[in-house]
């Protein structure tokens, strides 16, 4: 794509007034923070986070009805599906877990994300901007008369997510929900495709809007978050009652909102200083815990332009090798390792007819992402720097971490798989985010080293280099920005601040 291919089609992308997309206004000075006070930074985000589940506490009743038309579907033989694409494809693909490790051979929640399984591991650049994809993916999971889909989308403006609930509408009579996090009225002014689904009348809608993320457009935490919860919360209430819901609620936010997080901050420091050195890092874990925990480290390579994992079939490996890898323990091949973490067979596929994704969501492509117990031994025989393990298990009773000589454990004995799930996710969102402000890898709260992998993440770097400019006194038009940005875009590795560079070119 070149500039005026994107500025042809921009205004369908100019998404700067939604809420998701806006820096929140208490984390101003996060990267500093993160730098000079780590253990405030820590506090700073935990306090975002029970905000979000105060927003969560406010949507139980509609919740409770999504719950009741789910338990109907099931016991019609129905099925729920999720989908999503990026991180809340991440989080459909979880609750699907979820689910299969509580109900072994149970197949009534099925899950696909943007991309097929391979873009959990491996974000699949720009097949979100292409509705027909969604509808096609629905299609060839067997979505039929009787089942439901849940399609979330943290903006609720992802073409990809809304092709797939449309369709639903047309092929069964339950057709879909729509949940997403920013107020109607902002998307039906500026976003045409919004504007179509919200005013849909055969697609149910549950607006789940929690403001500005703590890292700006980082959708990946609080949006992500409360869907995720939202979602599970639904499920489980089929079998456990509306009155549960609540109850459960309540329990885990007292839990979350009274958990001491502040030795994290210590994680945090330890976790930069390994990188600082040119250290790597093996995230260690089990099935269960396995996929919270790749979620996570998958997305911070387009959040911050890292280099993503590698594939070991990849020639250039060595010279693009990732901060961080999944190990799971009790796996010996790459085969079983992603039927482990996935409680069953991967989902991928091959489009000769799509464009340019034809052998990036297959299952080849899949397996040479390694993260069996071979992992260890595949990377020390290409990679320059030392390693180290940072162990997140479950031991007995307690949820532990571990890293070199720093430890930390809290009880989860009364807690079930989801809210043990939405207590990891939340945690390593905090903590990798801090861990990236400690690297200089975003400015203030702005994502300074986002990667334009499509064309939402185009329009955000953009935007955030009229911000930077703006503070500079310089004044220049989107459109000059967006022809700066393809023609440096093409000279800079996926590693490098391309938003920093581009506000030093035209400074």
């Amino acid at each position: 794509m070149k500039a005026q291919d994107f500025l042809a089609i921009a205004d369908k992308f100019h998404l700067g007034s939604l809420p998701t997309e806006q820096p929140h206004p208490k984390t101003k000075q996060l990267s500093t923070l993160a730098k000079s006070d780590c253990l405030k930074a820590v506090t700073l985000l935990h306090q975002i986070d029970l905000e979000m589940l105060s927003v969560l506490r406010t949507k139980l009743l509609e919740i409770k009805k999504l719950s009741k038309e789910l338990k109907e579907v099931f016991s019609k033989g129905g099925r729920v599906f999720l989908c999503g694409c990026g991180a809340t494809g991440r989080l459909s693909l979880v609750l699907e877990t979820i689910w299969r490790h509580d109900h072994p051979n149970d197949n009534r929640v099925q899950s696909f994300m943007a991309g097929g399984d391979v873009a959990l591991i491996s974000s699949i650049e720009k097949f979100e901007d292409y509705p027909d994809y969604g509808k096609r993916q629905l299609e060839e999971m067997g979505f039929k008369e009787g089942d439901i889909l849940l399609a979330s989308s943290e903006g609720g403006e992802t073409p990809w997510v809304i092709g797939a609930a449309e369709r639903a509408t047309e092929l069964s009579s339950y057709g879909s929900y729509f949940l997403y996090c920013n107020p109607d009225e902002i998307l039906i002014k500026q976003v045409e495709r919004s504007k179509k689904i919200i005013e849909n009348p055969k697609v149910k809608k549950i607006n789940l809007s929690t403001g500005p993320m703590a890292l700006s457009g980082s959708t990946r935490m609080q949006a992500s978050s409360i869907l995720m919860y939202a979602i599970g919360l639904a499920l489980n209430g089929t079998e456990k009652g509306s009155e549960w819901i609540e109850e459960s609620f309540e329990g885990f936010n007292k839990f979350f909102s009274e958990l001491d997080f502040t030795p994290f901050a210590d994680f945090v420091i330890h976790e930069a200083d390994h990188y600082k050195k040119g250290d790597y890092i093996f995230y260690q874990s089990s099935a269960f815990l396995g996929i919270s925990i790749l979620t996570d480290t998958t997305e911070r390579s387009p959040t911050f332009s890292l280099f993503p994992f590698e594939n070991k079939n990849d020639e250039e490996k060595a010279k693009r090798a990732s901060l961080v890898y999944l190990k799971l323990m009790g796996a010996t091949s790459a085969e079983e390792a992603w039927r482990k973490l996935l409680y069953r067979e991967p989902r991928t596929f091959k489009w000769e007819d799509s464009e340019g994704f034809g052998d990036r969501t297959t299952h080849e492509k899949l397996l040479g992402f390694d993260i069996s117990e071979n992992i260890v031994m595949e990377r020390e025989s290409y990679l320059k720097g030392k390693s180290t393990t940072f162990i997140i298990e479950q031991l007995g009773v307690d949820l532990h971490f571990k890293i070199d000589d720093l430890n930390w454990s809290t009880g989860i004995s009364h807690l079930n798989s989801l809210e043990i799930h939405m207590l990891l996710k939340m945690i390593l969102n905090n903590h990798s985010t801090l861990v990236m402000g400690r690297l200089g890898r975003y400015e203030g709260n702005l994502m300074t080293w986002v990667r334009t992998s499509n064309n939402k993440l185009i329009d955000r770097a953009i935007r955030y280099v009229e911000i930077l400019l703006k503070e500079k006194g310089i004044k220049k038009s989107y459109e000059e920005i967006a022809t700066a940005l393809f023609e440096l875009k093409s000279e800079l590795s996926e590693d490098e601040p391309l938003v920093m560079k581009l506000v030093e070119e035209l400074s």
